[in-house]
């Protein structure tokens, strides 16, 4: 296989083309509004608090890693939906799996919020 010269042409292609798969998520994917919701919260409380560089690495992350989780999610059900558009137990194992990896990274993220803001939280009470 020929190895292809480097563009900066289609270097700037791939970003639209990622761009045009966030469109798509926002647009057609529900769940990742409420992530998006989640994430705004996060990071207003994250400012009301001023949480340290650390704790914003932390939760910088998370929000990453539920996003990404969200979208690895959605292309696999496409996928899965593409490859077998009647209902199938072991497309629906592999559909639940996804949801599965969105539900954990998500349960992380709460963790990781709960740890940073919870004890901030209770000094104000």
């Amino acid at each position: 296989m020929k190895k292809e010269k480097f563009s900066v042409k289609k270097r700037i292609m791939s970003f639209k083309y990622a761009f045009a798969g966030l469109k798509v998520l926002f647009k057609h994917e529900h769940n990742s509004w409420i992530h998006a919701v989640a994430a705004i919260c996060v990071i207003v409380a994250g400012f009301l608090f001023r949480i340290s560089y650390v704790e914003w690495i932390a939760v910088l992350i998370v929000i990453g890693m539920v996003f990404s989780a969200e979208i690895f999610n959605s292309s696999l059900e496409r996928i899965a939906d593409y490859i077998q558009p009647k209902r199938d137990e072991r497309i629906r194992d592999i559909k639940d799996l996804g949801s599965a990896a969105v539900l954990v990274t998500a349960i992380t993220a709460a963790g990781i919020g709960i740890m940073i803001f919870l004890p901030k939280i209770i000094m104000l009470i």
